[in-house]
């Protein structure tokens, strides 16, 4: 959607003694339409009077991603061909907004009368200065739990990117991750948007980011090393490992990353900035050995004993920290780093040398006893 600036003889102001608060005659909410009905929706950072839109379902998408990303609910009371009103939810709070068809420009006209609204909790909110709530999308239903953390759901990923966020984090399952960036329409972003990725591979996310991503958009891959069962205690000393793969120079941009990984530095994190390659092959011999040894064990399907010893309980406890997470994250950190085929192949190279190793002791070992047994018979 294109925003045509109006002439002023053109703009006509409104006060809220002219929004007519009626029946609601129509539920403005509307299902979320395709790009090609519905142009990219106008900033709702950039709400103002005298604002345009081609139609009228351009703004009805505007103001509802306008409302969810401020975290308060609004009451259509007027829409028809002509005009759209709304006001706050909140019976008693001021907020009203309104837009008018213009014959003139087959346009239609925004005009916010009262810039404050009403959160359902009755806190007070200055539209222009309101702190902003996470933003989340996902195949599944997971409205609930947002609420639960404050959060917006969204299930249509349009409406999501249409609140403009500063800062989409893709938390997928390695294998997923290409489907889920696809999924996304990238141009009803801002152009300044950063993405960062949490997972367990790098070079992966990283080299998909620069193939799919447009080259105005920045770029930060990390990687938490850590999960439920290693930071259910805190993650005080659990190290976090990232990579800004690119970054504009720009002041706000770059204070902006750095705001999102003092997320994780405040948590008492130990912040390590790694190359993905440097962190993929480093990974491979820590994470993925890791992974590898307590699945091979796991094949096993060893049980505590009454004599359990500390490397054993050890053992156990390596079994089911890793067979907890699933088994895509151990196909994935196999298939997603290059590194980790090598490994492979030296672990079965370093087994069948221990295996060669302790045959060979226990041959040397029957082949002596076979012959003083030899010599004590010949002599008798």
């Amino acid at each position: 959607m294109d925003v045509v600036p109006l002439c002023q003889s053109d703009i006509v102001g409104l006060t809220a003694k002219e929004f007519d608060d009626n029946e609601m005659e129509e539920d403005l909410i509307v299902n979320s339409a395709t790009p090609e009905s519905v142009g990219t929706v106008v900033n709702v950072d950039d709400v103002h009077e005298g604002q345009l839109y081609k139609m009228q379902a351009d703004f009805k998408r505007a103001l509802k991603a306008y409302a969810m990303k401020r975290g308060f609910e609004y009451t259509p009371t007027k829409c028809n061909d002509l005009k759209i009103t709304a006001r706050c939810r909140v019976a008693d709070c001021p907020w009203r907004i309104k837009a008018r068809h213009l014959p003139r420009f087959t346009q239609w006209e925004q005009v916010v009368a009262n810039e404050k609204y009403t959160r359902e909790d009755g806190s007070d909110r200055d539209s222009a200065d309101a702190s902003e709530k996470p933003l989340l999308h996902s195949r599944s239903d997971h409205s609930a739990a947002a609420a639960s953390v404050g959060a917006a759901f969204f299930r249509d990923p349009h409406d999501l990117c249409e609140c403009h966020p500063d800062v989409v984090l893709l938390a997928t399952s390695i294998l997923s991750a290409e489907r889920v960036l696809r999924s996304l329409p990238l141009q009803r972003l801002r152009r300044s948007t950063l993405f960062v990725d949490v997972l367990s591979v790098k070079e992966f996310p990283k080299n998909l980011f620069l193939q799919l991503l447009p080259p105005h958009f920045d770029i930060l891959c990390t990687h938490p090393m850590f999960g439920p069962e290693s930071a259910k205690d805190g993650w005080a000393g659990l190290p976090f490992v990232y990579d800004k793969v690119r970054l504009a120079d720009a002041d706000d941009r770059l204070d902006r990353c750095a705001n999102f990984l003092d997320i994780f530095s405040r948590e008492g994190c130990r912040m390590v900035e790694m190359p993905c390659g440097e962190h993929d092959e480093i990974a491979a011999e820590s994470q993925f050995l890791t992974h590898t040894v307590g699945r091979v064990v796991a094949k096993l399907d060893l049980k505590p004993t009454p004599i359990n010893t500390k490397g054993y309980e050890m053992l156990l406890k390596l079994v089911e920290n890793t067979c907890s997470d699933s088994f895509d994250l151990y196909n994935g950190l196999f298939m997603y780093n290059k590194n980790s085929t090598e490994l492979l192949e030296r672990l079965d190279v370093a087994f069948d040398s221990l295996k060669k190793e302790l045959f060979g002791r226990l041959h040397d070992r029957l082949r002596k006893q076979l012959f003083e047994s030899s010599q004590s018979l010949t002599g008798s």
